[in-house]
């Protein structure tokens, strides 16, 4: 007969599809990874891009844990931190009217904007920090200091030209002429991601420019696989549009789950835009199977027959 633990509360929330399961884990401690495979497999559990933790923090007014769905844990999300803003005030882990949430995450302490629609928050501008074209931030397995702009891979028969950037994460920019739609980011993302390049794996981009103030853009998350959107990966586009000289320092980028606004001055933090969105909340019972007790086997006594 199955067991039910005690019930764990959980948030569905996504941004432009980019979806993840909250919850929040004040002195919780339990098998996070595992946790984050079963309420992320869409037939399963919940069905998600990942589990994001909602935690207390010493040097912000919240922490975030993020994990993807294969259960490693990331650096950071730029949608999922959206909604982990709008989660806290509502959740009341800030103050209701707070027009500001700063989060700590791995990739150091991010500060967020509020936008609100009829009193609730639906968006969110996030100071993205800079980023950095050095290689060993990522890291990436390239001799120099960066940055690295056009490096050729072939992965698979499919010759890549490859822009590095991290954002507190790892990412790699393949930019194309044609419609990003006809790439063979099924194939040829996973093959990117586990590279000996990228000795933490990596997150892998195809963009294209329509013009310099809009881009349209497919990624393979690490961890997760394909998603509808991901806002370190459009902030790495960003930086890496501009450094390159291919787009003006703010854009759309336009992803399959909609668009976010970004901006690089060239210098200093990427700021993107974007939504956040509440699906349902629910309760997350894990069961576990009680094996019965077998019943004792009397011995035949001796000389009898067995």
């Amino acid at each position: 007969m199955p067991v039910y633990t005690r019930a764990m509360r959980v948030t569905k929330m996504h941004g432009l599809g980019n979806d993840y399961v909250f919850a929040r884990a004040d002195g919780d401690e339990r098998d996070w990874s595992g946790l984050a495979r079963r309420v992320s497999d869409r037939h399963f559990g919940v069905g998600s891009d990942g589990l994001i933790l909602a935690l207390p923090s010493r040097v912000a007014d919240l922490r975030m844990r993020m994990f993807n769905a294969d259960g490693s844990e990331a650096e950071m999300c730029g949608n999922g931190i959206r909604c982990l803003a709008r989660y806290a005030v509502e959740e009341g882990m800030v103050a209701p009217d707070a027009d500001a949430v700063a989060i700590e995450t791995l990739a150091g302490v991010l500060t967020l904007e509020l936008f609100r629609e009829d009193g609730a928050v639906t968006a969110a501008r996030v100071d993205m920090g800079p980023p950095n074209f050095d290689p060993a931030s990522l890291p990436a397995a390239v001799d120099g200091p960066g940055p690295v702009v056009d490096l050729p891979l072939e992965v698979d028969g499919v010759a890549l030209r490859l822009t590095l950037v991290s954002m507190g994460n790892p990412h790699a920019i393949h930019w194309i002429g044609d419609d990003v739609d006809a790439f063979p980011l099924e194939r040829i993302g996973p093959l990117v991601e586990r590279h000996p390049l990228f000795p933490n794996r990596v997150n892998f981009q195809v963009v294209r420019v329509l013009d310099r103030g809009h881009v349209r853009h497919r990624v393979w998350e690490r961890g997760t696989g394909l998603t509808l959107a991901s806002g370190t990966s459009a902030s790495a586009v960003c930086a890496a549009g501009r450094l390159t000289g291919r787009t003006d320092g703010a854009i759309v980028d336009s992803l399959p789950g909609g668009d976010l606004e970004l901006a690089w001055d060239g210098e200093g933090s990427v700021f993107m835009t974007g939504p956040a969105t509440r699906v349902f909340d629910a309760d997350w019972h894990e069961a576990r199977v009680r094996t019965p007790a077998r019943a004792p086997v009397d011995s035949a006594p001796s000389g009898g027959t067995p």
